[in-house]
């Protein structure tokens, strides 16, 4: 369907399958990413995932800083469609009512289960079972617009953030190339959402990040693989911040310790006290060090060093 054209907007990394797929089977006329990033400590300007894709791909590439004042280029490329996923910011009406095909999103949630911008996040945080692609014809509002097409994926006990986010991305090129010759025919049954049953996922803030130990063993399990590898979640120990990727729950309570104190050292990580259960945490990042597993670091160190100290002490 190359004599389709399309212009998508997207950013980070996760859009990139679902990008390459839409270049190999139609005709993109441009993309809309954030703009560029200044980073680290020499403000290098680094591109979106998605930028980075277009420009290898020869597709123009259009970065508005306020897209609802600055859109005029867009209309201009007079897509037959517009694909978003995970852009970052608004879509104004004039946009939205561009394209003879509509707009659709590609959202990585059961909607209206998790409307926002961080709905893996969320739905491992909360320990959900399942999630899922959804695509959806767009409107003003956020993730609100009728459902065309919707794919369950499981998320296993031992599924991180990458692993969901992997998992997703690709669920979400399948699906996408599947459901987009009805939407061109026009042979779609999209249904509206039940606004009722709406749940939301906001963007994951540095309070959030933080691990509190008084919470269920589980609930903070789920908590660190939410957050796994970025941007890590973390807690406190002597004052200084520890980044926590990977733990696992042992079957222990010890009533005469505090909630976050480390009980024992085993040989692979950290045993802390939560509300109900221990906590073993094996996969940190010790401030000022690099990421490390447990079992490494207690080579060259000291595991007891640790026996007594509570975590969140400040």
């Amino acid at each position: 369907m190359k004599d389709i054209s399309i212009l998508f907007m997207g950013t980070p990394e996760f859009c990139v399958p679902i990008l390459e797929s839409l270049i190999d089977n139609y005709n993109v006329v441009g993309v809309v990413t954030q703009p560029d990033k200044e980073v680290g400590r020499h403000k290098e300007i680094k591109f979106s995932p998605i930028k980075e894709c277009a420009v290898k791909n020869g597709i123009l590439v259009m970065q508005p800083e306020k897209i609802r004042k600055d859109y005029d280029e867009i209309l201009n490329r007079k897509p037959d469609l517009i694909v978003t996923c995970a852009y970052g910011q608004i879509i104004p009406k004039a946009i939205l009512d561009c394209p003879k095909y509509g707009c659709i999103n590609v959202h990585a949630s059961l909607l209206p289960k998790y409307r926002g911008g961080a709905p893996m996040q969320r739905a491992i945080m909360n320990g959900d079972e399942k999630t899922g692609i959804t695509i959806m014809y767009m409107d003003e509002n956020m993730d609100t617009g009728n459902i065309i097409s919707m794919r369950e994926v499981p998320i296993l006990d031992t599924d991180n953030l990458e692993d969901v986010h992997d998992k997703l991305s690709l669920c979400g090129k399948e699906l996408l190339l599947e459901t987009l010759p009805s939407i061109i025919e026009g042979t779609n049954a999209s249904i509206k959402q039940n606004d009722s049953e709406a749940t939301y996922a906001p963007i994951i803030s540095r309070e959030d990040e933080k691990l509190d130990f008084n919470q269920n063993a589980k609930d903070i399990y789920n908590h660190i693989r939410a957050l796994s590898p970025f941007p890590g979640a973390y807690a406190t120990l002597d004052g200084k911040i520890v980044k926590i990727y990977n733990a696992y729950i042992k079957d222990e309570f010890y009533t005469e310790k505090e909630n976050g104190e480390i009980g024992k050292a085993y040989k692979d990580g950290l045993g802390v006290s939560c509300k109900d259960l221990e906590l073993v945490i094996t996969d940190v990042k010790f401030e000022g060090k690099k990421r490390m597993l447990m079992k490494d670091y207690f080579n060259g160190n000291d595991k007891e060093e640790f026996v007594g100290k509570v975590f969140n002490k400040d």
